[in-house]
């Protein structure tokens, strides 16, 4: 479909926004708020959350993994259609939908089994989803509407975390807070369908001669955002649980989660008035600091402000920092930065899987539950130091030139 034939730019960047609301804030994200339902319905213990956690976010690195070589693979199959990214997006959507409605099944025995396809899927939306809509609205000269994309992971943990409070506050089972997600992704997904269609086909690998920037810069830059997965995925999965232990018997203990959602939606939608010409590594420093503030606020100041401040300062930035890291991607790698993407997604992904068990080990270790999230959130936010510090340094080692 050619760029005057296909969907307009509005179109497409609420496509995308509905998308990403499916596969992350449902697909992922959805598992926090409804934690605390299953812990309290007996389903699951803290040991193996931690272990669900880590199967999705398994999924999740995996997935981008494959996001990366899947293009070329699938080239060299005999005979084969190009693979086209609202397909691949498509599947992945379906398969969001079917494993969330999976998790409304009192079959524990699969559940790590359901929570890593979903990662897998999360990652196939994100990955194809995000790249085909940043390409079509470049395409188009709307390259700035890339930030309204982001806005729905947090629409998607918004909603999930005020119905969980709702239906936590009507005494309903986990099981069934499970099948009513699944029926909202099977709403959002027949919107965003029709205009999934006619894309050109996903991209296969760049050859290395078109990388504009040296390896050690895309290592390091790759790196830097792992620790950003690292960074907020330890009160992204237990935040609800580590505020009940903070301020047991609160009324507002559910609407942390919906307040971080608000903060991410927010937060993207700032990015749409930030002048093209900024440096996006800047920009990541500051998202990294943020967050870094956010997470230390919920160990130093453990009340309802500093809850509330903590949850609004780690979701700001949480979209905006990939938004960045596409963007900057794009501009390192201007060719083709598809590949690159998929890779830096994977480091990403890396870093989360790295959360839940460091949490896991240290709980037992550390003289009770609330010390060892206190521990593991101090960890997190060194994580996001250093990762600021590397944007630094790369931008002062390779500054922008003043005609870009």
């Amino acid at each position: 479909m050619s760029a005057s034939s296909g969907p307009r730019p509005l179109t497409i960047a609420i496509t995308g926004l509905l998308c990403l609301a499916v596969a992350m804030g449902i697909g992922r994200f959805a598992f926090t708020p409804l934690l605390p339902m299953m812990l309290h319905d007996g389903v699951t213990d803290l040991p193996t959350a931690s272990a669900l956690a880590t199967a999705n976010y398994l999924g999740y690195w995996l997935g981008a993994l494959g996001c990366a070589f899947l293009p070329s693979w699938w080239a060299r199959r005999p005979g084969s259609a190009p693979l086209r990214a609202t397909r691949a997006v498509r599947a992945g959507l379906v398969a969001t939908v079917l494993l969330t409605l999976c998790m409304a099944q009192p079959w524990a025995a699969s559940w790590p089994l359901w929570r890593f396809l979903s990662g897998v899927a999360s990652a196939i939306v994100f990955v194809f989803g995000s790249g085909w809509c940043l390409a079509r609205l470049t395409a188009l000269g709307r390259p700035a509407l890339a930030g309204l994309i982001f806005v729905g992971p947090g629409l998607g943990i918004t909603l999930s975390g005020l119905a969980a409070s709702a239906m936590v506050a009507a005494d309903w089972r986990a099981s069934t807070a499970w099948a009513l997600f699944g029926g909202l992704a099977v709403v959002l997904t027949a919107v965003a369908w029709p205009q999934l269609r006619g894309d050109g086909p996903a991209p296969a690998a760049a050859p290395a001669r078109h990388d504009t920037a040296p390896r050690s810069v895309l290592v390091w830059f790759a790196l830097a955002y792992g620790l950003a997965g690292l960074g907020y995925i330890v009160t992204a999965t237990f935040l609800p649980v580590i505020a009940r232990q903070a301020l047991p018997g609160s009324v507002w203990l559910d609407l942390f989660w919906p307040l971080f959602g608000l903060g991410v939606a927010a937060g993207a939608v700032l990015t749409l008035r930030l002048p093209p010409h900024w440096d996006r590594r800047h920009l990541l420093m500051g998202s990294y600091l943020m967050q870094a503030a956010g997470v230390l606020l919920t160990v130093w100041w453990p009340s309802l402000a500093g809850f509330a401040l903590g949850s609004l300062l780690l979701g700001l930035p949480f979209t905006a920092i990939t938004l960045f890291a596409l963007q900057e991607s794009r501009r390192l790698l201007p060719h083709n930065p598809s590949p690159y993407i998929a890779m830096i997604t994977a480091s990403y992904g890396l870093g989360q899987i790295a959360g839940p068990p460091m949490v896991a080990a240290l709980l037992p270790r550390s003289g009770g539950t609330g010390a060892g999230f206190a521990l593991s959130l101090q960890v997190a936010a060194a994580a996001l130091l250093v990762g600021a510090t590397i944007y630094a340094l790369l931008a002062r080692q390779r500054p922008l030139s003043p005609h870009r």
